[in-house]
């Protein structure tokens, strides 16, 4: 799964690497960057299907239209890739509403007799990496709108699955094109994108500090 993760680039420097721009009152409101503990219920940049152009602010954990509140996006942080265009949470999403996701690292716990250890995942090809991510527009009681993501995961390249068995379901930079495509229907999409080669990734332990959500800092990221 992915459960934690960081994006610790500027503004300008994400819209510099996707040719997109953020739009002012999203960073006045939240100001997210950078984050070294993304966590769940987050604010975080993503780029639609609708809008290839911006990069918005949405919150982490998938909430359906027909949720009956927020608590549900809770459960719905990663979209399992097997059988995905039949689950109820995600079938309408799958097909209609796709987004990558920017971060430079995401974070995994490695079970050992001594306890849960954290490591820091990232590709050596690229500073800033995409995960392929589904979104929702939920409208609670009161009439606002709540935008928000979900992402996708798979079952882990060999190379890494001595840390967990599952992992994001990361895109080449030349596939991220491909997946914004209005005219390219998903199921068939998700079975042409190539796999990441075991030899673009590399890991190191952190903090065991990052277990905290509320560690936000610099130091998280440090090799240790």
């Amino acid at each position: 799964m992915c459960g934690r993760s960081s994006l610790t680039k500027t503004e300008k420097e994400l819209e510099k690497r996707f040719k997109a721009t953020f739009y002012s009152e999203d960073l006045e409101r939240y100001n997210p960057l950078p984050n070294f503990n993304v966590a769940p219920t987050h604010m975080h940049p993503v780029i639609t299907q609708d809008d290839p152009s911006a990069l918005q602010l949405y919150r982490w954990g998938l909430i359906p239209s027909w949720a009956k509140d927020m608590k549900f996006g809770a459960r719905l942080i990663n979209a399992r890739i097997e059988g995905i265009e039949e689950k109820p949470s995600f079938r309408q999403a799958f097909a209609k509403r796709r987004c990558i996701v920017p971060f430079d690292g995401y974070y995994e716990w490695q079970n050992t007799p001594e306890g849960k250890i954290p490591y820091r995942i990232q590709l050596k090809n690229t500073e800033i990496f995409t995960i392929a991510g589904l979104y929702e527009h939920w409208k609670n009681p009161e009439g606002k709108l709540i935008h928000s993501f979900t992402l996708i995961t798979k079952e882990a390249n060999p190379i890494i699955r001595h840390l967990h068995d599952r992992q994001p379901f990361i895109l080449l930079p030349e596939q991220e094109k491909l997946w914004l495509d209005n005219h390219i229907p998903s199921k068939d999409l998700i079975h042409e994108l190539d796999e990441v080669p075991g030899a673009y990734f590399s890991w190191y332990r952190v903090s065991t500090r990052v277990n905290k959500v509320t560690e936000n800092d610099a130091g998280l990221i440090e090799a240790v």
